[in-house]
């Protein structure tokens, strides 16, 4: 009898634990059709201040919790809890982190002006699922990421941890939705992200010093396998570069039917 596929879902939001949206409905539904299909599967999100961890039931998880990861020459450390949806016996972990995390928003402040720490952001929450999967000594044949702030989670599989026994076969997939962020990431953003055996041409996609939302999308698309239109409509830049790799892609799925086609999706890239 052939092992279940294993599925790792890193999502920027999930519902119920923020509000609905496109990617948070999507990420909250998708497992549980994908989890009922016969699949085995994780799923990560980050541990936002605005979450309420009593009403959610959420706890850290002491065994997994810890570390510490470095990202400009700063120590953060790296916290992981776990809560559960009850009506599907689906846990959900959470990366979390005091200086990145706990502010009461998700990318922007009550006024609508993003963080300037976006990038260190999400550098850190891409890195803190990867080794929190290495310590659940889980080796996932498919990683599918949703929404920008997962688009570095593609380029350190591929390239830092390509020979680790945990990620060297998986098959990453990028969904690309109509969720941009405004400002660009531009202070010593290459310098962040570089360490251990990243090379600055593997980096190649971020000509200049700045850092905006079609660069981090074609990053992702660069060290993905498969790309998934996720909204109908989505930037046209992206989209002809995701065209122009000629990687396996999926065209957007209405919420009636989309698991269907996802789940096919996975099984051909995991061939």
């Amino acid at each position: 009898m052939n092992e279940p596929l294993k599925v790792l879902i890193i999502s920027q939001e999930i519902t119920p634990y923020l509000p609905e949206s496109e990617i948070s409905t999507l990420s909250r539904y998708l497992p549980q059709a994908i989890q009922e299909k016969g699949k085995e599967i994780r799923t990560f999100m980050p541990r936002y201040g605005c979450i309420n961890e009593r009403r959610n039931q959420m706890h850290e998880v002491i065994r997994l919790s810890g570390m510490n990861l470095i990202i400009n020459d700063t120590d953060h450390p790296l916290i992981i809890k776990v809560a559960s949806i009850q009506a599907i016996r689906m846990q959900v972990y959470f990366i979390d982190n005091e200086e990145f995390f706990q502010r009461k928003a998700i990318v922007s402040d009550a006024s609508g002006k993003e963080f300037d720490d976006n990038d260190e952001r999400a550098i850190f929450f891409a890195r803190g699922v990867i080794e929190t999967v290495k310590k659940l000594r889980w080796a996932p044949d498919i990683v599918h990421c949703h929404g920008w702030m997962t688009a570095f989670a593609p380029l350190y599989i591929k390239k830092v941890y390509n020979d680790d026994p945990f990620f060297k076969n998986a098959k990453v997939i990028y969904s690309v939705y109509d969720n941009e962020f405004k400002n660009k990431f531009t202070k010593d953003v290459k310098e962040k992200i570089i360490f251990d055996s990243l090379k600055p041409e593997d980096l190649s996609t971020l000509e200049g010093n700045d850092l905006d939302y079609v660069k981090l999308s074609k990053l992702a698309i660069d060290y993905s396998d498969g790309v998934i239109q996720g909204s109908q409509n989505i930037n046209k830049e992206v989209a002809a570069y995701a065209a122009q790799k000629k990687l396996p892609f999926l065209g957007y799925q209405n919420p009636e039917n989309y698991a269907d086609a996802y789940d096919e999706f996975y099984n051909k890239l995991a061939k």
